[in-house]
């Protein structure tokens, strides 16, 4: 998804700038093999579920990419009563 590789850019920029080298490393790896979904137009009554604006997007490109999970310590996702696809800690989801 565009806008998540967008995202990863932005948060290790501000969090891990020594660490910008991984994270190119892993996309330069990663995104030959992974289909990159562009995120799709405005869909407002299930972005009004989430209540961050700026994560909307990713939400619009996981119902287009018909992921069955979104995997997030973000509660705008988590408490967001969204269920398709289904959102949950990474703790949740090795537990399950």
């Amino acid at each position: 998804m565009d806008i998540i590789i967008e995202v990863y850019r932005r948060v290790y920029n501000r969090k891990f700038p020594d660490k910008l080298d991984w994270l190119q490393a892993f996309l330069a790896f990663a995104l030959p093999v992974l289909e990159v979904v562009r995120t799709p137009a405005l869909d407002l009554e299930v972005e009004a579920k989430i209540r961050d604006i700026s994560d909307r997007p990713i939400l619009r490109a996981a119902i287009a990419a018909n992921v069955d999970v979104i995997i997030t310590g973000d509660n705008d996702f988590l408490e967001s009563g969204v269920t398709n696809p289904c959102i949950m800690t990474a703790a949740d989801f090795v537990r399950e």
